[in-house]
């Protein structure tokens, strides 16, 4: 039977028959993604000044990245990473829609980023893989910094996105 799902990590609704691996929108794993109707995860949250501290650069980190995958997708020279930079550039700027919906600013409020990027394949996979691990570094540190409990949730989500993010640059490198 069909079903309303929603991921509790980005709140996206999907519908199916049933939880895929992975959130179509943001890439949190399949135990984030429950039913419609038992979700009741917030982005209202009561931020600390570490805490929006972590979220403003979380948000500067997502839209960088989104921009460098979208330049990487229009410019790399082999086929399939630029579908792979493409996939990644719409999760990354979902990436900034959490944290844009977390500090309450509207998507006119973002700035536009022209990142750069390498006509080379192989130049593109090396950068992504830096920007990854970063995140990943970051992520983990902000995780240990929050005390509340919807951010802590948030982070650690986004380490393992990012984690299978960083997976699959390293596939394509070898």
């Amino acid at each position: 039977m069909i079903k309303l799902l929603r991921c509790k990590i980005c709140g996206d609704p999907y519908v199916g028959l049933a939880a895929p691996s992975r959130c179509p929108f943001c890439g949190a794993f399949q135990n984030f993604i429950i039913e419609a109707k038992d979700y009741a995860e917030t982005f209202d949250v009561e931020l600390t000044e570490q805490d929006r501290a972590n979220a403003e650069h979380a948000l500067q980190v997502e839209l960088s990245n989104s921009s460098f995958y979208a330049c990487a997708a229009a410019k790399t020279n082999d086929p399939e990473s630029a579908q792979l930079f493409k996939a990644l550039k719409k999760i990354e700027a979902e990436h900034a829609s959490i944290w844009r919906k977390i500090l309450k600013l509207k998507s006119e409020d973002l700035p536009k980023l022209d990142e750069s990027c390498s006509i080379e394949n192989k130049d593109n996979l090396k950068e992504a893989s830096e920007r990854e691990s970063r995140a990943i570094e970051f992520y983990k540190k902000a995780a240990q910094e929050s005390e509340h409990p919807r951010l802590k949730q948030l982070f650690g989500a986004l380490v393992q996105i990012e984690q299978d993010h960083l997976e699959l640059d390293a596939e394509r490198m070898n």
